[in-house]
């Protein structure tokens, strides 16, 4: 644990900052005059030498003809005019990349199809020849790099300091990258969609617990629903007491709080136990239970169980909640019903598979949401997989008797009945699991802020954690939604820059480039005319976990919903075209955040940087439950291949838009959801015996065993 209080000790409230560059001054300008460039404000990698205007055919982009480094037809339109006052067509370099050009002196030239990475990559693999810098997956970079195919960046790491000193602070990058434990080598720059940073949250509508459970007296209400007959049986204690870490209310600094089921009993035992119940009811017993559990430390805010600072809810005060929320649809909307948890998009698997992230963080399951399939590194120091964990398949059991309640959305049970991405906007949905920034954006657009509509992320729930410091577990705020490398990246074309040194030097700049501190800014903010400054053309900054970060120009908080309905990810790789590889800086989204947002990640955030919320990291943890699994493992083309074979165990777990996954079938349907599978320790069997787990998690084992014998030797 010593390892995350001080990985924690350096996170102050707000946002997370994304990235440890190392800090320089940067001095605007080329260096090289015509005989010769190296990167602006790079004074020490002198090495990098190339022509100026060395050009480099760049087939690069995000995952669409939108996030390319070039305008596209659509996107442009008859030209579209930016906050710098600058007029941009189809065709033209988009601002940040017009801007790197001035900066590294060199010239893009744009070869992008517009596809994914892995399409993007599959395109041009047999033409390599036309391209110098090609997007792709981690494991198609790797593998082709491996096969002769693309340039090993670390042959030349030393004559990259800014790049180099990133991977040294953060080792699991390195890891995540490395393509070969016996050389060392990797193929491509990593993609950091932030890093270091919680990933996805609990949103809750703040109003409508609020309106449940705050005030004197007893809830009433005109009308209200019976309960639905009670599948779900508790999964924290019945007797007993517990004690967890909070945030004190005014975020100041950390105090214990205490579950005592002796003096309340468990909400739903006690539900379950009273039989028939309808709203009103159920809302009374549930604000009786909480002034008693925790011995009015709560007060008449009770909603501050959930959705404040010092929230300190659990899995069955969740299931207690939805119960009440779904039973009082009256009160909360007017109508006949209310779905409780959803996902944003019923008719996107990937969407979908949000709600068995959400359980893992319900029950106390690792590998739901891990960096790599459904990976984890266990107290012994090996890897595992949540596939052929029993526990996993008793989360799903509990999300399938939530379902069986009618806890679960219509939309999420069956996608034929009605669209989930209406839900919000239409008074009719709870909460969900998803991204803070884009989500809370609906407080700006659909929600009716004049009426007291709020929807917020909320503290991530307290379950029981087996991270080895105790044989019964620990209770505890822990979140696996931790940012690191994506599975995408930027190679260079070994066929590509072939024996022109300016190719290769100029490719090897830009990535070396993204990881100083002007490239960080420049590539996440886009140029300066979209930045605030001051009389003498410094930036305008404020504090952002203790650095100073450029604010924005209030006329790019404009475009930004003008242009992008203020979806800060969009608006920058559609127009500004920042964002679409590097590293990510959150210090921009986070002005884009409405208030609201800020809020509730504020909460988030104070409560990490104080150790309440533990997470995994990007280091060889002292306790390797702690440790973050690579996003990639150096497994061999053989390996690959083999694993390629597992077919039953690719297309039955997928996590992909267009995919399906058993483990969303098994809260939907149950049991029933396959033959083979009859309860968790058949689905174990079936897994193991039957689709190759047993084969796939000895192969990635072996990869991560050789990641930690080369980081130990190195």
């Amino acid at each position: 644990m010593k390892n995350i209080k001080k990985a924690t000790a350096a996170l102050l409230s707000l946002m997370l900052l994304a990235g440890c560059g190392p800090s320089i001054n940067v001095d605007p300008g080329n260096q090289g005059g015509n005989e010769g460039s190296t990167p602006s404000g790079d004074q020490t990698a002198s090495e990098l030498v190339y022509e100026a205007g060395t050009v480099l055919r760049m087939a690069t982009g995000y995952n669409s003809a939108k996030t390319g480094l070039f305008f596209d037809a659509e996107t442009a339109g008859n030209g579209i005019t930016l906050a710098d006052g600058n007029t941009y067509n189809t065709g033209d370099l988009k601002p940040t990349w017009q801007q790197v050009e001035k900066e590294l002196n060199v010239k893009f030239e744009d070869k992008y199809q517009g596809n994914s990475a892995a399409k993007e990559f599959e395109y041009w693999k047999e033409r390599l020849s036309e391209v110098d810098m090609v997007s792709g997956t981690a494991s198609l970079l790797t593998e082709n790099g491996e096969a002769g195919s693309l340039i090993n960046i670390a042959d030349y790491l030393d004559k990259m300091p800014h790049f180099k000193a990133y991977l040294d602070a953060n080792p699991i990058v390195r890891l995540s990258i490395t393509g070969n434990t016996d050389t060392g080598a990797f193929y491509f720059s990593p993609y950091f969609d932030g890093v270091n940073d919680i990933e996805r949250m609990p949103l809750m509508r703040v109003d409508w617990v609020e309106k449940l459970l705050d005030g004197d007296g007893e809830f009433s209400a005109s009308a209200s629903k019976a309960l639905a007959a009670a599948v779900y049986q508790p999964y924290m204690p019945t007797s007993g007491k517990v004690e967890v870490d909070v945030v004190k209310a005014d975020g100041s600094a950390v105090e214990k709080v205490t579950k005592d089921y002796d003096a309340a009993g468990n909400i739903v035992a006690n539900m379950n136990a009273a039989g028939s119940l309808d709203g009103v009811a159920a809302v009374n017993m549930f604000r009786k239970y909480i002034d008693e559990a925790y011995g009015g430390y709560y007060g008449t805010k009770r909603s501050d169980l959930f959705v404040g600072q010092n929230a300190a809810w659990d899995a069955d005060e969740l299931v207690a909640l939805l119960r009440c929320v779904v039973a009082n649809p009256q009160t909360l909307n007017g109508t006949d019903t209310v779905q409780g948890l959803f996902s944003r998009e019923d008719d996107n698997n990937a969407r979908r598979y949000d709600i068995v992230r959400f359980a893992g963080h319900l029950f106390g399951v690792r590998g739901l949401e891990s960096r790599q399939d459904y990976l984890y590194v266990g107290t012994d120091g090996q890897l595992h997989d949540a596939r052929q964990d029993e526990e996993t398949y008793k989360a799903l059991e509990r999300m399938n008797a939530m379902a069986q309640e009618g806890l679960i959305s219509k939309a999420f049970m069956d996608m034929s009945t009605e669209n989930s991405g209406t839900y919000l906007e239409n008074d009719l949905g709870f909460m969900h699991y998803d991204y803070n920034q884009t989500q809370t954006i609906l407080n700006e657009t659909k929600l009716q802020k004049d009426q007291g509509e709020k929807y917020m992320a909320v503290m991530i729930p307290v379950a029981r954690w087996y991270d080895g410091s105790n044989a019964d577990g620990v209770y505890m705020h822990f979140t696996e939604s931790w940012r690191s490398v994506k599975t995408d990246g930027w190679g260079i074309s070994k066929a590509g820059v072939g024996s022109d040194e300016n190719k290769l030097n100029a490719a090897l700049a830009l990535i070396d480039f993204a990881y100083t501190d002007k490239g960080m800014i420049l590539l996440s903010y886009g140029p300066d005319a979209f930045i605030k400054t001051k009389a003498d053309g410094s930036y305008e900054t404020f504090d952002f976990n203790g650095k100073e970060m450029p604010v924005i120009a209030d006329a790019t908080k404009e475009s930004l919903w003008e242009l992008a309905s203020g979806n800060y990810t969009n608006f920058a790789r559609y127009y500004l075209g920042s964002t679409l590889s590097f590293v990510k800086n959150q210090a921009f989204e986070y002005q884009c955040t409405t208030d609201i947002g800020q809020e509730g990640a504020g909460h988030i955030s104070r409560a990490i940087a104080l150790g309440v919320i533990k997470h995994p990291e990007l280091a060889l943890a002292s306790n390797s439950w702690y440790t973050s699994v690579p996003t990639v493992l150096p497994t061999t083309s053989v390996e690959n291949s083999t694993i390629n074979g597992y077919t039953e165990l690719t297309e039955k777990f997928s996590t992909a838009k267009g995919g399906d996954n058993l483990l969303i079938h098994l809260i939907v349907e149950g049991y029933s959801a396959d033959p083979s599978i009859k309860d968790s320790a058949s689905a174990v069997t079936t897994l193991k015996d039957t689709w190759k787990a047993g084969q796939y998690l000895s192969i990635k084992e072996g990869a991560w065993q050789r990641d930690v014998d080369y980081f130990k030797s190195h």
